[in-house]
C-alpha cells in the first residue's frame, strides 16, 4: 500500500528480494499537469512496469465496506504501508501484521510530513523507523531504528530520497526476519507532523534567519516557500527555492531587501540577523540564482 514516489523503492525492493506482491493499493488517478490529466500515481505506474496484473491493482478512495470485506477475507497476511495516505481501519491492522516505513524518530514526528517538520524544527538528528501499524496514527511499535546524521543545508528533496531507498532496504531486511523480529514500543515525547498547508510556506521576515533558512529548506524544491513582494514589484510572490543564514547582523527593518551580495540576495530578517537567499523563481518562470532573478525583477519596474 502506496502512492508517491518516496513508496516505490519499497516496492522495487520487496519485487527484487522475491517476496511475492500479492496486491499492490494505491490512491485513485487524480488531475495534474497544466492539462490537468487523470494521472496513476507513482505507485500503479511502477507496479505496471514490474508487470502486476491490472486486476491486482487497487485504487479505493477508502478502505470501508466491500473493499475492506474484500481485503479482510484474502488470505495474505502481511499488509506493507509506504505512504500510502489512507489510515488503515482498526479492523485490517487487528487482523494482519502490517508495517510501516515512517522516516523519523517515533514517536518524533507522527503524521504525513514527518521530513518537512523534521527539517522546520532544525532537527540534527533523525531516523528511519519500520513499525508494526496499531490503531492510532504513527503509534505502534517499531521493528528497527536507522540513525541519520542531518547537515545543517540538507534539503527536503535529497532527504527524501535518501530515505525513500535506504527505508526501502530496512524493510526488505525486516521483512525477512519476520516473524522472529519483536516490534520495541515507542517511549519518549511524541510531537505531530500535519500536512503542510499554504500558511506554512509564507516566509515571516521578522523570525530569525535560522528559523527561515529551516523553513526554506524544508520545502525546497516543492512545495517551497514563499515570498510576497509588495506592489511597487508588481505583487508577485516568489518561490524560495534556496538560502544560507549567515553571521552578518544589521539594524534594518526585517523585509529590507540589503542589497547583492556575489550570487545571493541578502534580506534583513529578526533579532538583527540576515538571510543569503540563493535561488529564486517568478510565476511561471524557471528558478534562477537569486542576484539574476532580483535583477530581472527590478529591471521590469
Amino acid at each position: 500500500m502506496g502512492s508517491p514516489a518516496f513508496a516505490v523503492p519499497s516496492l522495487l525492493a520487496i519485487h527484487q528480494a522475491g517476496i511475492k506482491i500479492e496486491r499492490v493499493y494505491t490512491q485513485p488517478p487524480r488531475p495534474a499537469g497544466r492539462g490537468q490529466q487523470l494521472t496513476p500515481t507513482a505507485v500503479q505506474q511502477a507496479a505496471a512496469a514490474l508487470k502486476i496484473p491490472p486486476e491486482h491493482i487497487f485504487t479505493p478512495t477508502r478502505l470501508r465496506d466491500e473493499v475492506l470485506a474484500d481485503l479482510l477475507a484474502h488470505p495474505c497476511q502481511m499488509v506493507v504501508v509506504v505512504a500510502y495516505g489512507l489510515l488503515l481501519p482498526k479492523a485490517l491492522v487487528e487482523a494482519k501484521t502490517c508495517i510501516n516505513l515512517h522516516p523519523s524518530a517515533l514517536p518524533r514526528w507522527r503524521g504525513a510530513a514527518p521530513l518537512q517538520h523534521t527539517l522546520l524544527a532544525g532537527d540534527a538528528q533523525t531516523e528511519i523507523c519500520i513499525m508494526q501499524l496499531d490503531a492510532g496514527m504513527d503509534t505502534g511499535p517499531v521493528y528497527s531504528r536507522t540513525p541519520l546524521t542531518l547537515p545543517p543545508d540538507m534539503s527536503y528533496g535529497p532527504l527524501h530520497d535518501y530515505t525513500s531507498a535506504v527505508g526501502a532496504e530496512e524493510l526488505v531486511q525486516v521483512l525477512r526476519q519476520l516473524p522472529e523480529l519483536k516490534p520495541v514500543a515507542q517511549t519518549g515525547e511524541a510531537t505531530l507532523a500535519p500536512k503542510i498547508s499554504a500558511a506554512d510556506r509564507v516566509l515571516d521576515f521578522s523570525k530569525p534567519a535560522s528559523h527561515l533558512h529551516n523553513q526554506i529548506r524544508a520545502l525546497a524544491p516543492s512545495p517551497a516557500a514563499t515570498w510576497a513582494l509588495p506592489p511597487a514589484l508588481h505583487g508577485e510572490v516568489l518561490k524560495v527555492l534556496k538560502s544560507e543564514a549567515t553571521s552578518t547582523t544589521t539594524q534594518a527593518q526585517p523585509g529590507t531587501v540589503l542589497g547583492l551580495q556575489g550570487p545571493a540576495l541578502q534580506v534583513a530578517c529578526g533579532q538583527g540577523s540576515v538571510l543569503n537567499i540563493l535561488a529564486l523563481q517568478r510565476p511561471g518562470r524557471e528558478k534562477g540564482p537569486a542576484a539574476e532573478v532580483w535583477r530581472g525583477l527590478q529591471g521590469s519596474v
